[in-house]
């Protein structure tokens, strides 16, 4: 194969496999509670991650890195997995899936607004019409096409899906002033969130012994979800020769997504969730307008 069909592979498995991340979240919080399953997950996915520096032979990278960019990795891990993960699943406990998955994908909306002041980036009119239309896209599936009641099914539940893509962008955007290879800066943001968020886990939750169930999602969402998904898109981003054409392919993860949350949640899916749907990737293509 040349390296545009092998670009081509890595990108659908990587969407193949996050499009079953938001039933695997709801799945195992049936087992454990956010923190719990934060705490499961990242332990295993900084294990996957080592362990593909260690394939790759870079684990020695690790060690070499500047004081500055230690401290660096001190700031992302507590963003992220520690406060983003444990927002979002949060949301995802108190919402059904089919609405806290769309709500996610704003997040490239938040990361635009965010952009404007911290990176001093200008607005276009294409910003604000793609508020506009993602944010519609948001109340009608949170209130389950019914917008102008405002009867949201969980307002908290969409307050903290909201707030998650916050805590993304803000990761995003810190993210651009990390120039070490992307799998060592990965691993090193998961090793430093661990103490916060076993520090969280002690103060809040009441530690027992893991539930089998409970161990399995955390094995999937952090091998899957937090690992190898990144490291397959990576892949992907590196040998492809049209970058849009793989981007483009982000697009059908969340209509895959309600199609596992279908028929392994047995979710009714809603009209309005493919019409708000529509809307938020709708205000996403709006970026694009030149």
């Amino acid at each position: 194969m040349n390296p545009q069909q092998q670009a081509m592979i890595f990108g659908v498995s990587a969407v193949l496999l996050w499009s079953t991340v938001a039933t695997a979240f709801k799945l195992s919080l049936r087992y454990s509670t956010p923190i719990e399953l934060l705490l499961y997950s990242s332990l295993f996915s900084t294990l996957v991650i080592g362990t593909i520096l260690g394939v790759q032979h870079k684990f020695h990278l690790v060690l070499q890195c500047a004081r500055q960019e230690y401290l660096l990795s001190m700031l992302l891990g507590f963003l992220s997995p520690f406060l983003y993960y444990l927002i979002l699943f949060k949301a995802y406990d108190l919402l059904p899936a089919q609405q806290a998955q769309p709500i996610n994908y704003t997040w490239a909306i938040t990361l635009s607004l965010l952009s404007v002041p911290l990176l001093k980036q200008k607005v276009g009119w294409q910003l604000w019409l793609a508020l506009m239309v993602s944010y519609c896209g948001v109340v009608i599936i949170s209130t389950e096409g019914d917008p102008f009641s405002l009867h949201f099914t969980s307002p908290f539940g969409v307050a903290l899906a909201l707030f998650s893509t916050v805590i993304w962008a803000l990761y995003w955007i810190f993210n651009t002033r990390d120039k070490r290879d992307p799998v060592v800066a990965l691993f090193l943001n998961f090793l430093f969130s661990l103490p916060f968020i076993l520090l969280y886990y002690l103060l809040i939750g009441e530690p027992r012994i893991p539930r089998i169930n409970a161990l399995l999602g955390g094995i999937y969402v952090g091998t899957f979800e937090m690992g190898i998904c990144f490291v397959l898109w990576l892949k992907a981003m590196k040998l492809t020769e049209n970058t849009a054409r793989i981007s483009n392919l982000i697009f059908l993860s969340p209509f895959l997504s309600l199609v596992f949350i279908h028929f392994l949640l047995g979710e009714e899916i809603l009209p309005s969730t493919f019409i708000g749907l529509i809307l938020i990737l709708a205000g996403l293509g709006c970026q694009r307008i030149r």
